[in-house]
């Protein structure tokens, strides 16, 4: 569909701090924000939603950490790189750097549950 924009939500207990985070861990600007809704744009218009949990309607269900955001890097390199960089800034990892069967990976952990895939796919 012509002009389609995309945006995929998460929610989370607060929105302006979840916004923060992932503005940091992204390089990406905080394009929107109000009391309980934030949200980054991505480099091909997608937008990244944070929505309070106790604000959404209806109710938000599922617990956290049931979904993964992933985010491909050119090589296995940039992903030992991130790894890394995040680690230093204190995210919690879920899985050290494995290669899996795509490529290598890293599973880290936002404090709200969400988990972030980070790989490399590799040719088969």
């Amino acid at each position: 569909m012509p002009g389609l924009r995309y945006m995929f939500v998460l929610y989370v207990e607060d929105a302006a701090a979840s916004a923060r985070f992932y503005a940091g861990i992204l390089g990406r600007p905080v394009a929107e924000q109000s009391p309980v809704f934030a949200a980054l744009a991505l480099e091909d218009g997608t937008m990244l939603g944070f929505w309070s949990r106790h604000a959404a309607e209806p109710k938000a269900a599922g617990a956290p950490g049931s979904a993964e955001i992933a985010i491909a890097l050119a090589d296995a390199a940039a992903v030992h790189a991130t790894h890394d960089a995040w680690r230093a800034r204190g995210l919690a990892i879920a899985q050290a750097p494995v290669r899996m069967g795509f490529g290598p990976s890293f599973v880290a952990r936002y404090p709200d549950g969400q988990r972030l895939r980070v790989f490399a796919r590799e040719a088969a």
